[in-house]
């Protein structure tokens, strides 16, 4: 037995306890090994006249035996001498495909796709094997070699036994595993059935070049022997090699080589999902990092879409072997959405292939991915409204909170693709068609917030506002307030292409709450009268602020108020909206409360009834009026009254 070196049983020691951190991907390593082997003797017999091969008998076969506890993958590829298993083998982290590939890199991609890099995938074996046993002979030789090792002290070299690669035509290499025995703490029994590697090769290698077969179980219905009834279906079952990989991915097809409804199978397949995506992106790219990418966008969220346990990500493949099954790192958070695949042999992985090396290289796929996705969304949105609005539906929460949860610094990737019910269109606008409908005199985009579209349509300041001609976005989700205080503007590009809007400048538009208290509304007419009311009732204000305490921070007229007595308005960074959603939240106690202002409406007949209890010197009942509007007000923004008791009671007195 030749005796590793002690520095080679640290290094091989270190890569069955630590590089991997999944064990079952040892099948994809020596499926990925064997293909390499079979590239390099496809590329001989391209450059090698004297290499005779038939390219449809290249294959790599996967069996097991349960009893013998051992697993065999084998290939008809180059094979390799006794020197070359000595070299490849022997020697830890000698890789022959990175030579090989560094050697021929012009053909990779091409006429061959070379996947080894480090020359340590071998050794993943040991990490579910107590013995591995490779038999292997090279093409054009007459003699087969067997190199064999308990990955501990050493490994041995000698000539194969008799029915071991001893055919005429028998060159390639076996891979035998013998596997440990299960323990409470490591399942090997799992990989010594046919499901098992099926499911393994199905996951990690489907999209190898080369056939990967299996003998499987199948069964058949025969003729029902006479002691049976003849309504009894029988089957029996026998043994047939099939081939279980795909082999060609529909990635690297292009788009018009493939139908929709075979993208759609693939998506509803390869991602569990039973809706046809609503969108289809393919695309290829070429240069310092060449990929494929298919990507999808669903037609349905998925159930735990907003839940802490919802993994984003693309599955990543390198060479048409899966690297990672979802590498969040190609998504931003606000298209976790999106489902798909991207490939590229170029990606720089580290030692295990389980993660990249390189972020810069993830960075700049991602970034192509993100344009692309934003680039098809745009044209949804263009092209097919209605499709549009149900993606949104479904998915817009994640976009706006893509724009509060980086402050606001995304609202120039996402503020376009946003949509909001408008009060005056009474449909789904963007900001952008706001904006190009705004009338004249108006320079902020409006909005209400609350938690149903047809209170809000109804709130005194929505309705004022409307009536003046002017639009509100109704906000009805909880992220939206918080969302739009971290944008605070809307940067609208100038319009091109539009004869109607043509002189329409770029320029900042501030987003303002409907219900703040110093909004603008109001023509120069009322605004005359609100103050001259003011004016004139200074100590009816006074009164009602002091009957109301620290509830409101100030009383006063609105010009803005067109049928409504009164009205709550906010004053400062917090809205009732936001105060609403922060006191549903765990931290309610310490939530922050909004500066709320008791707007009146000087033209509305309760006005006349409050100047009438003022100039009697009634302060109880204007203290009962006082507490009366307030608790009113804060039901029609759907809030709770402070003291429901006290408002029944006063209700009654009334009555």
């Amino acid at each position: 037995m030749k005796q590793f070196k002690t520095e080679s049983k640290k290094l091989l020691d270190l890569m069955i306890n630590s590089i991997y951190t999944n064990r079952e991907i040892f099948l994809r390593e020596l499926v990925s090994n064997a293909s390499d082997a079979i590239d390099k003797l496809s590329f001989a017999a391209l450059t090698d006249s004297s290499v005779v091969i038939d390219q449809d008998d290249l294959a790599i076969r996967v069996s097991y035996d349960a009893d013998a506890r051992t697993i065999t993958i084998s290939d008809n590829g180059i094979g390799m001498t006794a020197e070359e298993l000595e070299e490849n083998l022997g020697t830890i982290a000698h890789s022959g495909s990175e030579a090989f590939k560094a050697e021929h890199g012009d053909a990779q991609g091409d006429t061959m796709d070379i996947i080894g890099q480090f020359g340590v995938g071998f050794y993943s074996s040991f990490m579910v094997a107590s013995r591995v046993r490779v038999v292997s002979r090279a093409f054009g030789s007459n003699q087969a070699y067997a190199w064999e090792s308990d990955g501990i002290e050493g490994y041995t070299i000698e000539p194969a036994g008799p029915g071991e690669r001893d055919g005429e035509d028998d060159h390639g290499t076996d891979v035998i595993l013998y596997l440990r025995e299960s323990t409470e703490t490591e399942d090997t029994d799992r990989f010594l059935s046919e499901w098992g590697l099926r499911d393994l090769i199905k996951r990690y290698s489907n999209y190898v070049r080369y056939p990967i077969q299996m003998m499987v179980t199948k069964s058949e219905p025969v003729e029902n022997p006479e002691d049976l009834p003849d309504d009894a279906p029988h089957y029996v079952d026998h043994q047939e090699l099939e081939t279980i990989n795909s082999m060609t991915p529909i990635w690297k097809k292009r788009q018009s080589e493939v139908e929709q409804s075979d993208y759609n199978e693939f998506y509803k397949s390869t991602f569990h999902d039973y809706t046809d995506p609503v969108r289809t992106i393919s695309f290829h790219a070429e240069g310092a990092i060449s990929y494929d990418a298919l990507l999808f966008i669903p037609g349905e969220a998925p159930f735990d879409l907003y839940s802490e346990d919802y993994e984003k990500g693309l599955a990543l493949y390198s060479s048409n072997v899966l690297i990672q099954e979802k590498c969040a790192d190609l998504l931003p958070d606000y298209y976790n959405f999106v489902r798909g695949v991207v490939d590229s042999p170029d990606v720089t992985l580290n030692i295990s292939r389980e993660t990249l090396q390189q972020n810069a290289q993830l960075r700049a796929i991602a970034k192509r991915v993100e344009r692309k996705i934003k680039s098809e969304l745009q044209t949804m949105l263009a092209d097919d409204r209605e499709a549009y609005e149900g993606f949104f539906e479904n998915f817009g929460r994640g976009l706006k909170f893509g724009i509060y949860n980086s402050y606001g610094m995304n609202a120039g990737e996402l503020a376009d693709l946003l949509l909001f019910y408008s009060a005056k269109e009474q449909k789904m606008v963007t900001l952008r068609e706001y904006v190009l409908a705004m009338p004249e005199g108006l320079d902020k985009i409006l909005y209400a917030a609350g938690d149903s579209r047809e209170r809000l349509e109804k709130l005194p300041a929505v309705t004022g506002a409307v009536k003046r001609g002017y639009d509100v976005l109704l906000c009805t989700q909880d992220v939206d307030e918080f969302m739009i205080q971290a944008m605070r503007t809307y940067h609208m590009d100038a319009v091109a292409g539009d004869a109607e809007n043509a002189g329409t400048d770029a320029r900042d538009i501030e987003l303002a709450n409907v219900s703040t208290a110093d909004l603008d509304l109001a023509t120069e007419e009322e605004k005359n009268a609100a103050e001259q009311a003011t004016k004139d009732n200074e100590g009816l204000f006074n009164a009602l602020k002091e009957a109301l305490g620290e509830k409101v921070s100030a009383v006063r007229v609105s010009a803005s108020l067109t049928d409504a007595p009164a009205a709550l308005a906010t004053e400062g960074p917090i809205s009732l909206e936001m105060e609403r959603v922060m006191m549903q939240g765990p931290d309610a106690g310490m939530a922050p409360r909004a500066q709320r202002v008791l707007e009146l409406n000087a033209s509305h007949p309760v006005f006349a009834k409050l100047t009438a209890a003022q100039e009697a010197g009634d302060t109880d009942k204007l203290a009962l009026y006082a507490s009366l509007l307030y608790d009113q007000a804060l039901l029609v923004e759907g809030l709770p009254v402070d003291d429901p008791v006290e408002f029944a009671k006063n209700v009654c007195s009334l009555m």
